[in-house]
């Protein structure tokens, strides 16, 4: 039975998207976004209205729950699956979560609590830190698509070269996190340099679309060629095969990306680029054995 909060959320999230963006009531003329997750548990969507502040070309969000001693379940989707949609006036894109740590997260707060001072009474009034979320494009950098596509060859090829492009950047920032540990002079511990989380963050929206990706195919894609092509059912088992080896790895790597604040470098560069080579053959492999059945397939596939 929905609560007196959720019909008000609701009407809050009907009246935004009515609006293109515009709302009365308590939040007229304030900056306020739909944020999208996925819930932890249950795998549904789940719209929130949040109030949010723009820094240096970033859309922050807070997860003050007004001032209530638990996160929000938002919070918890978002940790859980990265991956979420904003919705900002008339515009929908996908983001991925970043919670700010350590010191860039006491920087953030301050910038918040500048802009919106309402945020450090919330702050006064519990005991636990107050997560600040970094909304950031969900495109790693330097992804750019393999241009229209017009084939399931090619859909396939797009969502490999995604994958692709997220393994870059997940060593790139890897990579940052040792550089400004080795940056680190004088007495004390090195202080954290704010990457622990986005690289797990970005590590996880790897993972889960690598998943996706499989569970398609194995459950889909495969059943449907093998239908056309019988004496391809062995091809297509071995590719199953390969996918439960490649969840194996997939698991390996978010154990592995977890420890990177106390990890070793050398060793970690190591199994990182042990991981990341088997990852990126088992994509090369995949499009050696499907691309040539698949580039008469049109996609989008057509209306019945």
């Amino acid at each position: 039975m929905p609560t007196p909060a959720h019909d008000f959320n609701q009407s809050v999230i009907d009246e935004f998207r009515a609006r293109q963006g515009k709302v009365g009531g308590p939040f007229e003329g304030g900056d306020l976004l739909l944020l999208t997750t996925t819930g932890a548990k249950s795998g549904a969507p789940h719209t929130t209205p949040l109030g949010y502040v723009r820094h240096a070309g970033e859309l922050l969000v807070v997860g003050s729950n007004l001032g209530a001693p638990q996160h929000p379940a938002w919070y918890h989707n978002l940790l859980a699956r990265p991956q979420v949609e904003v919705e900002l006036g008339a515009d929908t894109f996908e983001a991925l979560a970043v919670p700010a740590e350590g010191e860039q997260r006491v920087e953030l707060f301050g910038e918040i609590v500048r802009a919106v001072p309402g945020y450090a009474d919330y702050q006064a009034g519990t005991a636990r830190t107050l997560p600040v979320v970094r909304l950031l494009p969900a495109e790693p950098d330097g992804w750019r698509a393999p241009g229209e596509v017009r084939t399931l060859a090619g859909k396939l090829l797009e969502v490999h070269t995604w994958l692709r492009a997220q393994l870059r950047h997940v060593g790139a920032e890897t990579e940052a996190h040792f550089t400004a540990r080795a940056d680190h002079t004088g007495p004390g511990a090195p202080p954290a340099p704010g990457l622990g989380l986005q690289i797990r963050q970005r590590c996880l929206a790897f993972c889960q679309t690598l998943e996706f990706h499989h569970t398609s195919e194995d459950a889909h894609l495969f059943p449907g060629i093998a239908a056309h092509h019988p004496h391809l059912a062995g091809t297509f088992e071995r590719l199953r095969d390969e996918h439960r080896t490649v969840a194996r790895i997939q698991g390996e790597l978010v154990s592995l990306l977890g420890e990177v604040a106390i990890a070793e470098p050398e060793r970690f560069r190591v199994e990182l680029a042990r991981m990341t080579a088997e990852l990126t053959a088992h994509l090369e492999h995949e499009e050696e054995t499907l691309l040539p059945l698949l580039e008469e397939v049109p996609w989008p596939p057509p209306r019945p």
